[in-house]
């Protein structure tokens, strides 16, 4: 496997990541280090020529973490199509190759108890992972969804409302991890089948508007996949048709973190806070454009958190 996948170990499978056309300690006993050899890809062409073998730091192990040595991985001939560019599905550049292999994990996060140091692992699946599409991309929970999934390997389509600064606010997505920027009205078109010919469908949606739109964003579900709402911006009911829901075994369900919070201890909400803080102290997440507004000003601040097409979050400041 030059990719990365989901592992499946000698104990519980566990949701992990290595790299196939990499090493990161010699093949006797598993070994942490901070550097790995790659072979990478840039760009698309003749294999012999695109892939270099390089040097890379290895990130710091922790949380839901798992470091695999890669022992041995086959060169296949789908491997060299992606390399190519010819394949139906094709990863985000630079890239390691392949999807194949047997690796060995050498490090775990804390909180990693399907596989441990030793264990000899195999990828699930194949390395691209999965995808998500949302609505209402540009807000602050939307600009989170975009670096928590690319911080975890997943890609996400990114659903927005037609604007006049709309590529300015692709290039903003864009630079935040997003792989793809679309319109509501560029979702309804019948040209999305052929989009979605060249990608998995996406298995979560995460919809925050109702109405059309989250119609739009069930109709790309893969079958069996899940929608969470977690807010009405459109004030429109969800509608789901009966066929989506026998055929396609889409499932439909809510988020209120409200809720979240009185079904989980404070312990849980501590963990899932500090593992936001570690997303931000690593550079993946930070927070949406604000605007501070002095609290006697208060009624400015509310004018404007009511415009449309407005992605700066009020801040209100009592000193």
């Amino acid at each position: 496997m030059w990719g990365r996948g989901a592992l499946l170990g000698t104990r519980t499978p566990s949701l992990a990541w290595g790299r196939g056309w990499s090493a990161a300690a010699p093949c006797s006993a598993p070994a942490e280090s901070s550097r790995v050899r790659a072979l990478i890809y840039g760009h698309h062409g003749d294999p012999a020529k695109v892939v270099e073998l390089k040097n890379l730091e290895l990130a710091a192990v922790g949380g839901s973490d798992v470091h695999v040595k890669m022992l041995a991985a086959p060169i296949n001939p789908s491997d060299i199509n992606m390399i190519q560019g010819n394949y139906g599905l094709l990863p985000k550049l630079p890239a390691v190759g392949g999807n194949e292999g047997v690796g060995q994990v050498v490090a775990v996060g804390g909180s990693v108890t399907g596989v441990k140091p030793g264990d000899w692992v195999i990828p699930a699946n194949a390395g691209l992972g999965d995808w998500v599409i949302q609505n209402a991309s540009n807000s602050g929970v939307g600009q989170a969804v975009i670096q928590i999934a690319a911080a975890l390997g997943l890609r996400t389509i990114n659903v927005v409302r037609d604007r006049p600064d709309l590529q300015e606010l692709t290039d903003r997505l864009k630079s935040l991890g997003a792989e793809h920027v679309l319109t509501e009205e560029e979702l309804r078109k019948h040209e999305m089948k052929n989009f979605f010919k060249d990608m998995p469908q996406p298995r979560l949606a995460l919809n925050c508007v109702g109405g059309k739109s989250s119609t739009e964003l069930l109709r790309h579900l893969a079958p069996g996949g899940t929608m969470v709402t977690y807010g009405g911006m459109a004030k429109q009911p969800v509608i789901a048709s009966v066929s989506q829901l026998i055929f396609k075994d889409l499932k439909l369900r809510g988020f209120w973190l409200s809720q979240w919070k009185k079904d989980h201890s404070p312990a849980q909400f501590k963990e899932l806070i500090l593992t936001l803080c570690g997303l931000i102290g690593r550079g993946q997440l930070t927070a949406p454009a604000c605007s501070e507004v002095p609290l006697q000003d208060y009624e400015r601040a509310l004018e404007a958190s009511m415009q449309p097409f407005v992605s700066s979050k009020q801040i209100l400041t009592m000193c």
